[in-house]
């Protein structure tokens, strides 16, 4: 599976290669012939837009059901809510305190470097042109948005109609993933309450559900090699080499926030709550954190964790045993910080303004499909366009970034990993005499 992954990741690399390649070629002939520059850009709007919407649309069919059925088997394979302990209180407390300072990290880094605003006014002009009908109608859902209030608060997360918030016409902003969400996590606390065998056939249902969505996100996979380049090479020709400076402060942004994270963040939870010396710990987990960034997988690296775990870190087996493969499916870190920052760049590439409330929201956001999204190959990237949809940036802009998404993906793995021994390393640290009796 892995060798499948690299390969198709490979040729992701190797299509937006040639996609740059060609643009900037033609960018250059262009110079000295214009008529070369304007049909490029014609058959760029009439041949390769239409087939890069061909894979994105793939990606969009899944977003709802997707977010629906993730997060409720996450909580439906929960079991018993009352029955899981102080051990689990603390693992969780700790799993989501990890992904919202890492989704904080993120925006803070992307309010701080604006990578979006270094296009220059005409490109992005162009792009607004190119997607003016979307930002128009979020421009004009903004001003007829009413002041947040309580009463405001329960229609955004509990619409009379469930399903008129995500599929009727007049979609306010904000009002296609929160209900949906909120739906989800009843709906796993209910099946909760089921007896063991009534709540096994809702999850089985559910991981079926969420089997057949990643099976499209697989069909959809099969087309980047391809879609890639054909919507790189479109955004080049039309916007211009601005895109590629953008792309490149946005690439370096996010991978200096994952790195603070890991070794910033994670360093004073070690010091501070299990009073080990982060310089030291880093050099035990090295073969770990170079397990995950080479395979680019939580779940290959989780033979790795539980032996470092076991031989290096001395932790107690009940700990290591319950947060380990609970943290490779869940404690998402590093890619809760990966769809802020791709969320609010791609909205700074379009003039799309979130304010300090939206980030706040996307920040939740973030954290909770970066849980729905754990263990499916490739399926960030429909969460990522729902997030775009949410808040109102053209979800198109996903093609932007996905040419350097296996660059990014090593690093937000490596991050990932790293994170779930440190919580495990923490959780221990904190509860020394429940470990043995709370296995």
């Amino acid at each position: 599976m892995n060798t499948k992954r690299t390969s198709l990741a490979t040729r992701i690399l190797w299509g937006m290669g040639i996609g740059v390649a060609a643009g900037i070629v033609t960018l250059i002939v262009g110079r000295f012939h214009p008529p070369a520059l304007a049909w490029a850009r014609s058959a760029a709007q009439s041949v390769l837009d239409p087939f890069g919407q061909v894979f994105l649309r793939m990606l969009f069919f899944v977003v709802i059901p997707l977010i629906f059925a993730s997060l409720a088997s996450g909580v439906t394979q929960l079991g018993r809510l009352d029955r899981l302990g102080p051990l689990a209180g603390r693992t969780f407390a700790l799993f989501f305190a990890n992904m919202a300072i890492a989704a904080a990290i993120g925006l803070i880094m992307m309010n701080v470097l604006q990578p979006g605003q270094h296009l220059a006014t005409g490109s992005r002009q162009l792009l607004m042109s190119e997607y003016g009908g979307a930002i128009e109608q979020t421009l004009a859902a903004e001003s007829k948005q009413p002041a947040m209030s309580l009463t405001v608060l329960v229609d955004m997360f509990m619409p009379r109609n469930l399903f008129g918030a995500f599929v009727g016409q007049n979609r306010t902003m904000l009002g296609d993933v929160l209900p949906l969400i909120l739906f989800a996590l009843l709906v796993g606390a209910a099946a909760t309450l089921l007896d063991d065998t009534r709540r096994a056939r809702v999850q089985e249902g559910l991981d079926l559900i969420s089997d057949l969505m990643t099976g499209i996100v697989g069909f959809a996979l099969k087309l980047a090699p391809y879609a890639v380049p054909a919507m790189i090479y479109s955004v080049i020709v039309k916007v211009g080499v601005d895109i590629l400076v953008t792309l490149s402060v946005f690439v370096l942004g996010c991978a200096t926030a994952l790195l603070l994270h890991l070794f910033g963040t994670m360093s004073l939870w070690l010091r501070l709550f299990a009073g080990r010396s982060p310089l030291a710990y880093f050099k035990q987990i090295r073969p770990l954190l170079v397990t995950a960034f080479s395979t680019s997988s939580s779940s290959a690296s989780l033979p790795a964790s539980l032996a470092i775990a076991r031989d290096e870190l001395k932790l107690a087996p009940s700990v290591a045993g319950f947060v380990l493969p609970l943290g490779a499916t869940m404690n998402m870190s590093g890619t809760a910080l990966f769809e802020g920052c791709v969320v609010l760049f791609v909205a700074q590439a379009f003039g799309v303004e979130l304010n300090l409330a939206q980030q706040a929201v996307l920040m939740l956001l973030a954290v909770l499909s970066a849980v729905a999204v754990a263990g499916i190959p490739g399926g960030s990237l429909p969460l990522i366009a729902g997030l775009l949809a949410t808040f109102g940036v053209p979800a198109e802009g996903i093609g932007i970034v996905l040419g350097v998404d296996r660059i990014l993906d090593m690093l937000r793995t490596t991050v990932n990993v790293g994170s779930d021994i440190v919580t495990a390393t923490v959780v221990d640290a904190r509860t020394p005499s429940e470990a043995s009796a709370s296995s």
